[in-house]
């Protein structure tokens, strides 16, 4: 029978990225990891989890190299029992155990928990054992290809769960305002695992429905970015030779709004058209900058909504209001500094947005991947 679980998460361990707890090994070694819907492997650091040592855990051939905006990792899959509590766990689950990494592409947290789907699993099968031999990046392109089925893909296929989990949180980057980050309740949150619509006590109705187009990333069609009252920017699909399933993706990895260039300087024009100090305010002071501002200067009170327009369940357009209160982070950094989550690109990512936590934190947001005859949907509803 399905089991909704309930798992408290975090974001003081990142700053940003929102972490759980999970239990790694037949000796259920505690690991805070990064849940994150923009990849799909489950890896742990191998320098705080040593599968040699594990009685429990069975090497493999199997070897992954992940690579994040934020850094990269290659490691061994091995094959041990992995839970959500003490009573739910699966025996004998893949997961990545690194041996070389980026420094600090896991910041604080033992590891990562992805949550999209088989087709971004990438793993390559070696001639030998792969914990033992310790493969570098180039040496596993002489391996043979092939895909790993998520952890979550797991739990929901061994009945566990249903398959669906949602987000509840209420910032984008840590708040710095008390001592003691980690006990704020504004840097706390929940993730719900098998459920969403059932926690009634976490969102106010109705569900806003948004289409999932692809069975990869949560790809999405990003129709429109309204600022106030300023004309709709019309958000085109991307561009010829991009290899993007869809104009956007939402992302509970990534703490900002991040529109295509193309998108982001037509945003900064409709601020402008507002209050000429607004795009400097944005450029200057974004997480794209790394540096905040006096958040006394700002009067975030003031400033307009953002209007994310998206493609629904149905067809019909879905307008998602993000307000200034997340796409503005105050006592960010450190107390009295505000930092703006929301930025270009760069022309990095092909003409495609992401939409990150400053949308996820604005709603309880329910990823729904069960509905019959396409690729799911994500549901918005007002939190509590």
């Amino acid at each position: 029978m399905p089991q909704i679980i309930r798992m408290p998460i975090n974001n003081s361990l990142m700053g940003s990225d929102y972490t759980g707890r999970i239990l790694v090994g037949g000796d259920r070694l505690a690991v805070d990891v990064i849940l994150d819907t923009g990849s799909s492997t489950l890896a742990v650091d191998g320098r705080i989890f040593d599968p040699a040592k594990e009685p429990s855990t069975k090497t493999t051939k199997l070897a992954q190299a992940v690579q994040y905006g934020s850094g990269s990792w290659v490691g061994a899959v091995v094959q041990t029992p992995v839970g959500l509590s003490p009573s739910v766990s699966l025996k004998m689950v893949n997961i990545a155990v690194t041996y070389t990494e980026a420094q600090g592409v896991f910041g604080k947290a033992g590891g990562i928990l992805g949550l999209a789907y088989p087709p971004i699993n990438n793993a390559f099968i070696m001639r030998g054992d792969s914990w033992q031999a310790k493969y570098d990046a180039d040496q596993l392109a002489q391996g043979r290809a092939t895909n790993l089925d998520p952890y979550f893909s797991q739990l929901e296929q061994a009945d566990i769960v249903a398959n669906r989990f949602a987000f509840y949180t209420k910032r984008s980057i840590v708040r710095v305002a008390t001592a003691d980050p980690a006990s704020d309740p504004q840097n706390q949150g929940t993730f719900v695992i098998g459920g969403g619509p059932e926690c009634k006590d976490l969102y106010t109705a109705p569900f806003h429905n948004v289409a999932v187009l692809d069975d990869v990333y949560y790809n999405t069609n990003l129709l429109a970015v309204q600022v106030g009252h300023a004309a709709p920017i019309r958000v085109p699909p991307p561009g010829p030779g991009s290899t993007a399933k869809s104009n956007s993706i939402v992302d509970s990895g990534t703490n900002a709004l991040v529109f295509a260039e193309v998108i982001y300087a037509q945003v900064l024009t409709a601020f402008a058209s507002i209050n000429p100090d607004y795009p400097g305010l944005l450029q200057n002071y974004s997480v794209a900058g790394g540096q905040g501002v006096d958040q006394r200067r700002l009067d975030v009170a003031a400033w307009p909504p953002i209007a994310l327009v998206l493609q629904g369940a149905d067809g019909s357009p879905v307008s998602l209001r993000v307000t200034a209160w997340n796409y503005w982070q105050t006592d960010a950094a450190k107390k009295g500094i505000a930092i703006a989550s929301l930025c270009g690109d760069g022309g990095s990512l092909g003409g495609q947005s992401v939409l990150g936590l400053p949308l996820i934190s604005q709603y309880f947001a329910v990823f729904d991947r069960s509905a019959a005859g396409g690729h799911g949907t994500i549901q918005f509803a007002n939190r509590r």
